[in-house]
């Protein structure tokens, strides 16, 4: 399952996503030294064309892992890569960033953007393009900016958002200079403000709880965008996105895109067999498959992509920190990366960090002892914290329990997740940790399991992080009835003291001294098991263009097309 909180994507898109991808549980003899070094942070690869290089009209097949039934993004059910794809495509996309991650203003939406001061407010004053309108007509406006603003910043636990980071910071929206002028004013200071209002959403379908929710469903109630959602087919499991006639931007080149829900095997299948245009190669067997295969381009790049095991700490024997620590030590990381590199072409390295990659400016390993495998340590921990072992091949008991744990897959996770699942199972087990895996319907994955905090254990990724406070609603303590992305429930007033200050931290080096002390918290509180960063490595045809892997980027739907 893929919920971005997504890829590619970035939260101000965050991703949080259900590995998709498939491998093997034993090294295949493979040559390590012949792998190149991770691709440097941003590198791309898209197949980079002018647009009259391109024919106009052609339709663009892609496979997601699920159904989607919930399409608003800032909604906890709706945070995932796709519908952040799909919204993007079809709501307001204020900014768009670059390969480096860098954000332009996309002068469809917007002329301008500016920041200015008084005494420690920050307003940010849009000036919004006269031609952008909303499907029913009306036209863009500061009464869209405040209702979101209300919905997702507000507090009121009514609406169930995903992430409220950057929102709840702001004192003020209101009407600029005239009606196409929106001033936004901070309480306190915020270095990403640019992350906000992207997508935009009208305010129609976002000013009541039950707008927020309800109006979303399975569809699209008003857009704003250079395509509009054709068709939902769940019988064919397919949905269809057009060309928006009445879009007043550049005219896409593409007539029609299609989305095809098939799990990670069939999706392999359906590429060979000419059925999708584009596939996830960055597996030993896809790759093998697709490498040499007839009208195949493989595309690798960098971005912001990291896979981890979620520890719940609500409740059970994970509350006690002690056990957390302890999980950390008995996981073999280095052991797991090397079965997610397995004849894959670039190295995968071990993530240290909780909010910056290997390759990317400011990363640091913070992980200190909770990172290194150390068996002894963690049966020593298990031994202080009460759980006593029953010899090999058995579980600790304390108080008459033994000490057994939930590992929830979802059914859509495929050969890759499964063997890290089983292979962290084996790891576990010699530590005296029962871990039971349970496979799960892939759309009750999110909204019955992790949501609910229906675990123990829990394998995924997190991407397109590249705005470091989008991780915020990862790591903040839960309130009230919002979860926000801390499925876990681990957290602290330290670790959220820590992130509001760098969220508000103008210096970037400053706010990453910030962020790196915030992570060497999060490492000790135990919040998860981090294990690497995963390689961008995709199968497209050749003849598609402006297409694949964007490094920290965005795709540039409007570009995307077939070479004439």
């Amino acid at each position: 399952m893929e919920r971005l909180r997504g890829w590619p994507g970035w939260l101000a898109v965050w991703a949080l996503i259900v590995l998709t991808a498939t491998g093997c549980s034993a090294s295949d003899g493979h040559d390590d030294s012949r792998r190149q070094a991770l691709p440097t942070y941003g590198t791309y690869d898209i197949n980079a064309l002018p647009s009259e290089d391109l024919r106009s009209g052609g339709t663009l097949t892609l496979p997601i892992t699920q159904m989607i039934t919930q399409f608003n993004f800032n909604h906890v059910d709706g945070a995932l890569d796709d519908v952040w794809t799909i919204d993007t495509m079809t709501e307001p996309r204020l900014f768009t960033r670059d390969a480096e991650g860098v954000p332009h203003i996309v002068r469809d939406y917007l002329t301008s953007a500016t920041v200015s001061t008084a005494g420690s407010r920050q307003v940010v004053t849009y000036r919004l393009n006269p031609k952008a309108r909303w499907s029913d007509g009306r036209a863009l406006g500061w009464r869209d900016f405040a209702a979101q603003w209300h919905a997702v910043g507000g507090g009121d636990d009514r609406y169930l958002v995903a992430d409220p980071s950057g929102y709840d910071r702001i004192a003020d929206v209101r009407r600029g200079a005239d009606a196409h002028e929106v001033r936004v004013t901070f309480k306190k200071p915020y270095a990403d403000w640019r992350r906000l209002f992207t997508p935009l959403f009208p305010a129609v379908a976002y000013d009541s709880p039950l707008h927020f929710d309800s109006d979303w469903q399975g569809r699209l109630p008003v857009t704003a965008g250079p395509f509009r959602l054709a068709s939902v087919d769940r019988t064919a499991q397919t949905l269809t996105l057009v060309r928006d006639a009445a879009w007043w931007g550049t005219r896409p080149r593409l007539a029609r895109i299609v989305f095809r829900v098939l799990d990670p095997d069939a999706a392999l299948q359906a590429f060979l067999n000419g059925e999708v245009d584009v596939v996830n190669a960055a597996t030993s067997e896809a790759y093998a498959q697709l490498a040499k295969a007839p009208d195949t381009a493989i595309r690798i790049g960098s971005a912001w992509d990291e896979v981890h095991i979620t520890l719940n700490g609500a409740d059970g024997p994970l509350a006690d920190r002690a056990v957390r620590n302890a999980l950390q030590q008995a996981v073999d990381r280095p052991a797991l990366a090397e079965v997610a590199a397995a004849g894959l072409p670039v190295k995968v390295p071990l993530l240290g960090n909780h909010f910056y990659m290997t390759n990317q400016p400011g990363y640091a390993d913070d992980s200190g002892p909770y990172g290194r495998f150390d068996l002894k340590a963690a049966e020593s921990a298990l031994d202080r914290a009460g759980w006593r072992t029953q010899g090999a091949g058995k579980p600790r008991t304390k108080d008459g329990r033994s000490l057994t744990l939930r590992l929830v897959l979802s059914e859509g996770t495929n050969r890759l997740g499964e063997d890290l699942a089983q292979l962290v199972q084996q790891m576990l087990g010699r530590a005296g940790v029962r871990v039971d895996i349970e496979k799960v319907p892939a759309t009750a994955y999110g909204p019955q399991y992790l949501d609910k905090g229906n675990f123990d254990l829990a394998i995924f990724r997190f991407t397109g992080l590249t705005y470091p406070s989008s991780a915020y609603a990862v790591y903040r303590r839960p309130a009230g009835g919002q979860v926000f992305e801390n499925y876990g429930r681990v957290g602290s007033a330290k670790v959220d003291r820590l992130l509001d200050r760098a969220a508000g931290t103008l210096d970037p080096r400053a706010a990453q001294r910030l962020y790196n002390e915030a992570d060497t918290e999060i490492w000790r509180l135990g919040h998860d098991i981090e294990l690497y960063q995963r390689p961008q490595v995709l199968a497209t045809r050749r003849t598609l263009a402006n297409y694949g892997v964007p490094g920290l980027g965005d795709i540039d739907y409007t570009k995307v097309g077939w070479t004439k």
